[in-house]
C-alpha cells in the first residue's frame, strides 16, 4: 500500500475541503489492513463518516473528486461509502448510507451523474462486515478514532451481511471461483471460531480445517490471490466444495 500513500493523502485532504466541518473522519479498511494487498486483486477500501446530511451540490464535488483520483488508483479502484455518524453508534442494520461508489458504478456516474446522485442512497447490508472489520482491523486516515465513532456490530447482523454474501455460492462459484472458495473459508471460521480474517487468512484456515479433498480448490484460489495465477478450475468439485460448506455455515 505503501505506494498509494500520496493518492490517500491527496484523498484525505480534499475530502476535508469539500465536506468541511461535516466530514468526521475517513477509515481504511479491507485487505490494505489486513496484510493482504495486491495490486492486481484489491482495491482500496474507504469508509467516509460525516455528521449529517450531504447536498446533491456536495455530492457532485465529491464524486468529481473520487472519479479523478481513482486513475491513480489500482486496477480495481477506489470503493467507498459515505455514512452518518448517528447510524455508527448505535449500529444500525441494514445500514444507511448517502453516498457508494465502486468502479462497477464508474460508467452509470459518467453518463448520468444528476441521475446517479439521486438514485445512490439506501441501506447496505455489506456495511455490517465493513463496519466490523474497521472496528477491529481498521485505520484511522483522519478524524475521530475508530472506537469513538463505531459500536460493535452484533453477531447476528455480522453472520447476516457475510451470509448474504455468499449465499449463492453453488450457483455462482464457477463464475468467480477464487471470490467464492476464499469467502466461504472465512465466512466458516467465523461461524467456528468468532475470528475475522481476510481473503488469504480464510484460505489458509480452511486448508488447516476443511476436508483435504477440497485443498486443491483452497490452493488454487490463494496462489491465483497471491500471485495472480489463473487457477485451473474443477467445476464439479468447486460446486461440491460450494454445497458442502453452506451446509457447515448453516450447521455450526
Amino acid at each position: 500500500m505503501e505506494e498509494y500513500k500520496d493518492l490517500l493523502d491527496c484523498f484525505v485532504e480534499q475530502s476535508k475541503h469539500i465536506l468541511d466541518r461535516n466530514l468526521v473522519g475517513i477509515y481504511l479498511h479491507g485487505s490494505a489492513v489486513m496484510g493482504c494487498f495486491h495490486a492486481q486483486k484489491s482495491d482500496i477500501d474507504l469508509l467516509i463518516v460525516v455528521k449529517g446530511g450531504i447536498s446533491d451540490e456536495v455530492k457532485r464535488q465529491y464524486m468529481d473528486m473520487v472519479v479523478a483520483l481513482n486513475e491513480r488508483a489500482p486496477q480495481k479502484g477506489i470503493e467507498l461509502s459515505i455514512v452518518k455518524a448517528q447510524v455508527c453508534n448505535p449500529f444500525v442494520y441494514p445500514t444507511p448510507f448517502e453516498l457508494h461508489f465502486s468502479i462497477t458504478h464508474l460508467e452509470w456516474y459518467q453518463k448520468s451523474p444528476t441521475d446517479y446522485i439521486e438514485q445512490m442512497k439506501g441501506t447496505d447490508k455489506d456495511l455490517a462486515a465493513h463496519i466490523t472489520v474497521i472496528y477491529h482491523r481498521g485505520k484511522t486516515l483522519y478524524g475521530r478514532e475508530i472506537k469513538t465513532v463505531f459500536s460493535e456490530v452484533d453477531r447476528a447482523d455480522y453472520l447476516d451481511s457475510i451470509w448474504s454474501d455468499v449465499e449463492n455460492a453453488v450457483e455462482e462459484i464457477v463464475k468467480q471461483p477464487m471470490y467464492f472458495i476464499l469467502n466461504l473459508c472465512r465466512v466458516l471460521a467465523f461461524k467456528k471460531e468468532n475470528i475475522i480474517l481476510s481473503k488469504q487468512e480464510g484460505g489458509a484456515w480452511g486448508l488447516a480445517n476443511i476436508p483435504g479433498e477440497y485443498a486443491s480448490l483452497i490452493e488454487g484460489a490463494m496462489a491465483e490471490y497471491e500471485m495472480g495465477v489463473s487457477m485451473h478450475l474443477d467445476k464439479q468439485l468447486a460446486k461440491e466444495y460450494a454445497a458442502y460448506m453452506l451446509i457447515q455455515i448453516s450447521d455450526v
